[in-house]
C-alpha cells in the first residue's frame, strides 16, 4: 500500500468525518479516479505524434494511455471522424495513489514561479481539474528525448458531493493551493 492511500486511511478519512458530521463512513469523501488527457492538435499532420505522446504519458503515468479519437468531423480544423487527436490514461487505486503523490511533491514544486494550485478549478460536483503547461516537469521525461512541450489537463475524480467536501479532501491529501 502506497503513502499516501494509507495517509488517507490513518488521517484524512478520520479528519474528513469529524470535519463534515458524517453520519457513516461510507460518506466520507475518496478519490474514485485520476484522468489524465493530452489533446494533440497536429497528429493530423503526422500520425507518429501520438506515439510519442503516449510513450511519454505511460512513463509518466506508470500505466499504458489510449488514444482518443475524434467524434464528429471539423471542417476548420481539418478533423475527420475517427481520426486519433489526443491521448488519455485512468488511473485508480495505488496508481492513482502514487501518481498524486508524485505530483504534488515531485512535479508541481519544479514549476518555476509556483505559487500554488487554482483553489475555484472544481466543477460543482466534487471534482477537480488541473492544467499543466509541459510535461517536463515529471522527472521520468528526458528533457533530450521531448519533441515537443505539451501540455496536460489531469482530473480528479472523488465522490464528494460538494466543492467544499472536495476542495478539504484534496487539501488534506497535500494538495497546494494558493493562498
Amino acid at each position: 500500500m502506497s503513502r499516501f492511500a494509507e495517509k488517507y486511511k490513518a488521517e484524512v478519512a478520520p479528519a474528513l468525518m469529524t470535519k463534515f458530521a458524517y453520519k457513516s463512513p461510507m460518506q466520507i469523501p475518496r478519490f474514485d479516479k485520476i484522468v489524465i488527457n493530452v489533446g494533440v492538435g497536429d497528429a493530423r499532420e503526422n500520425a507518429k505524434v501520438i506515439d510519442n505522446v503516449i510513450d511519454e504519458i505511460t512513463m509518466i503515468a506508470g500505466q499504458k494511455a489510449v488514444p482518443t479519437y475524434a467524434r464528429k468531423s471539423v471542417a476548420n480544423f481539418k478533423v475527420r471522424q475517427g481520426m486519433k487527436i489526443g491521448v488519455k490514461v485512468t488511473l485508480r487505486g495505488e496508481r492513482m495513489y502514487e501518481f498524486m503523490d508524485k505530483l504534488f511533491n515531485f512535479a508541481l514544486p519544479r514549476v518555476r514561479d509556483f505559487k500554488g494550485i487554482n483553489p475555484n478549478a472544481f466543477d460543482g460536483r466534487g471534482n477537480y481539474s488541473l492544467g499543466l503547461k509541459e510535461q517536463l516537469i515529471f522527472p521520468e521525461v528526458e528533457y533530450d528525448k521531448v519533441e515537443k512541450i505539451r501540455g496536460m489537463d489531469i482530473v480528479f475524480v472523488t465522490t464528494a458531493g460538494t466543492d467544499e467536501e472536495a476542495k478539504e479532501l484534496l487539501a488534506l491529501m497535500g494538495a497546494p493551493f494558493s493562498k
